[in-house]
């Protein structure tokens, strides 16, 4: 039988006969079908969502508080993930498997009647107490019922479930976004309500085929740890909170002060309580003694830093610097997804076949670090398959990480604490990703004003956008109104008149010889005489520029770019973010959306290079990884499952209670 229930713990030892085995092949691969169902649950859900968030925005009429629908959604099942992984190792995996996705439909189903922003955050809230269990348990269950060897023979099961859901998830949330109705129901409303008939699918499998037998734990009474499950949300929330907001409140403003001042408390109280109460701690603090369990947990903290960075900037330059619609930008992303699937499936069949995965850490995080490195080099001109190499780099890295990872934090406990290791790295990860998340927007848009400001004082740039801003034709234009206003409008008003003051000065000086009684001719012939110099035209009896003429707008252009790039330039480096009218302009990227590229080319290229901080600050972050990476000694794979090596010592336990 080729189920990892035919070995012993101890390799010294014979195999055990097939009859002691705890489940068959068939039996895990019918849990496996249960744990699929569940998992395309939620990551569908991730991927139509992202897609349709800025639709759903606006005609809930919130589209500034749709950070809030984020979250409300993170920070509930941030928090839950460690709390299932106890929990489950207390009572099971079934029943609170079979808890989160139960929540997670009815949090969907309630999604759909939103009528506001603020009623969707609520809910969302409310269905991420059952994505906690859908993100933690799947993968403790798989430790469960799998010798960490055998994985991999199931691992494409698992990364084709991520593979679709990341292939049709932007085309479904983009159909459901664009449609205005659908059999009677606002489209984007679909979004959620397609969660209830796959939920139910999935509970159905979940409930017919998700057995695990349990052993040496009947006799022992559960202790549940509430207050240690009260200081986490007493932490966490508050520092979910300001991570989330904290770029709007202000880093130093009262609210946030408040927040750090409550998760310091929270915490210490935390530390206080797992001390006291040992093995029967939410989190036991005994596993951090574990170098190798500890050193998963830095690493998985680190790279779920970088790697949440590069997910939520990758597709903001997507859809900005490329023009890409949000459906199009999911698709785009699709090398990250392939670069994760191909890496793991590899890396999988490599420790299926040697038993070995010390190398993982250390060419994931190196190859990662390399895919931000790549990025550094990124310019509005380059073209997307640059960027998706890069993509693709990160990705490959990544698909190493998060098994090897894993294995890592798994081996290194007994069985009894594979839930709560399992979750707690989740959880972790989970934790470097907000920070992460938190951190790097936070420095996308510090820099950003600062970087268009000195974008703006590139001259050969500034040449373009003002020789297109100076162009009736192009500034009348309805698709750059709004870029027009944003942008050029304050800079080229002030222009025109000032040039319209020297047309005028010029004139005054050159008409001044001219004798009151001198024939019109006179006069006009004068006008003539400054308009050519002026490489301006004479209308209506003055002197002006044309700016619809190429030659005069050339002319003026070729006078003007140099002084005002200078100007620019210097304000730039005076003023640097705090520039008001620029900051505004990042709040709102829609006035992009289909502008003259003259136009928008120094807001992009302000952009390109914000972007460019953030990948330099993944390439440092995951460069420690690798660096730390070098000293991980990873603890030694199991040769069998952790419900085989439970049976196996209760199976001796009541031998020798026999004797």
């Amino acid at each position: 039988m080729s189920s990892t229930a035919s070995r012993r713990p101890d390799s010294t030892t014979e195999a055990a006969p097939a009859t002691n085995a705890v489940m068959s092949t068939q039996e895990i691969k019918l849990v496996i079908i249960g744990l699929m169902a569940g998992m395309f649950l939620s990551s569908l859900d991730q991927t139509i969502v992202s897609t349709a968030i800025r639709t759903i925005g606006d005609d809930l009429k919130g589209l500034d508080q749709q950070a809030w629908v984020t979250t409300a959604y993170m920070i509930t099942s941030t928090i839950s993930t460690p709390i299932y992984g106890k929990l489950s190792d207390l009572f099971g995996r079934r029943p609170l498997y079979i808890f989160g996705i139960f929540v997670f439909v009815l949090g969907s189903l309630l999604s759909t009647f939103s009528t506001s922003m603020v009623m969707l955050s609520a809910f969302r809230a409310f269905q991420g107490i059952g994505a906690g269990a859908l993100m933690s348990l799947p993968m403790a269950i798989m430790g469960d019922i799998l010798a960490p060897r055998e994985r991999a023979k199931y691992q494409g099961y698992f990364l084709s479930i991520f593979g679709i859901s990341s292939v049709i998830g932007p085309l479904v949330g983009g159909m459901f976004a664009g449609a205005d109705t659908l059999l009677g129901v606002t489209g984007w409303r679909w979004v959620f309500l397609i969660n209830v008939p796959i939920g139910a699918i999935a509970l159905a499998i979940v409930w017919k085929f998700l057995h695990l037998p349990r052993f040496g734990a009947d006799h022992v009474k559960p202790h549940v740890d509430w207050w240690g499950a009260t200081f986490v949300i007493v932490t966490l929330l508050p520092l979910l909170l300001v991570a989330e907001q904290g770029r709007d409140w202000g880093w130093t403003s009262a609210a946030a002060i408040t927040c750090y001042a409550i998760t310091a408390i929270g915490l210490i109280a935390f530390l206080i309580v797992e001390a006291r109460l040992g093995d029967d701690a939410i989190i036991p603090l005994k596993l951090f003694r574990s170098g190798a369990f500890s050193m998963s947990i830095v690493l998985g903290t680190l790279v779920g830093f970088g790697m949440f960075g590069a997910m939520m900037t990758i597709p903001l330059f997507l859809q900005i610097v490329l023009g890409l619609t949000p459906t199009e930008s999911g698709f785009a992303t699709l090398p990250i997804m392939a670069g994760i699937m191909l890496s793991s499936i590899l890396s999988g069949i490599m420790v299926s076949k040697t038993g070995s995965y010390r190398i993982f850490p250390m060419t994931g995080t190196f190859i990662m670090a390399c895919g931000y490195l790549w990025m550094t080099f990124m310019t509005i001109d380059r073209p997307l398959g640059y960027l998706m190499i890069g993509m693709f780099l990160i990705g490959a890295g990544l698909g190493q990480l998060m098994q090897s990872l894993t294995l890592a934090a798994q081996n290194a406990v007994k069985p009894v604490n594979m839930g709560v290791a399992t979750s707690s790295a989740t959880f972790f990860r989970q934790i470097g990703g907000t920070m992460g998340t938190a951190v790097l927007l936070s420095i996308l848009f510090s820099v950003m004003p600062g970087n268009i400001q000195h974008a703006m004082g590139n001259e050969t740039d500034l040449r373009g956008g003002l020789d297109a801003a100076l162009t009736p034709a192009v500034a009348s234009a309805p698709e750059n109104q709004r870029v027009m206003d944003q942008i050029w409008n304050p800079m080229i008003d002030p222009v025109k008149e000032n040039v319209q003051k020297q047309l005028d000065g010029a004139t005054a000086q050159a008409t001044a010889q001219i004798p009151a009684n001198a024939p019109a001719a006179v006069r006009e012939k004068v006008l003539g005489t400054v308009a050519e110099k002026a490489h301006a035209s004479v209308r209506d009896g003055k002197v002006q520029v044309d700016w619809a003429d190429a030659g005069q707008r050339s002319y003026w252009v070729d006078q003007l770019a140099p002084k005002m790039s200078e100007e620019v330039s210097k304000k730039a480096d005076e003023q640097g973010a705090g520039d008001s009218k620029v900051e505004g302009s990042t709040s709102d990227t829609s006035f992009l959306n289909g502008a003259d590229a003259r136009l928008t080319r120094p807001f992009m290229q302000g952009f390109n290079e914000s972007t460019l901080t953030i990948y330099w600050v993944g390439f440092a972050v995951t460069a420690l990884a690798f660096l730390l990476s070098l000293f991980f000694k990873v603890p030694p794979l199991r040769k069998v499952s952790g419900l085989q090596e439970s049976a196996d010592a209760a199976r001796a336990q009541a031998s020798v209670a026999a004797e």
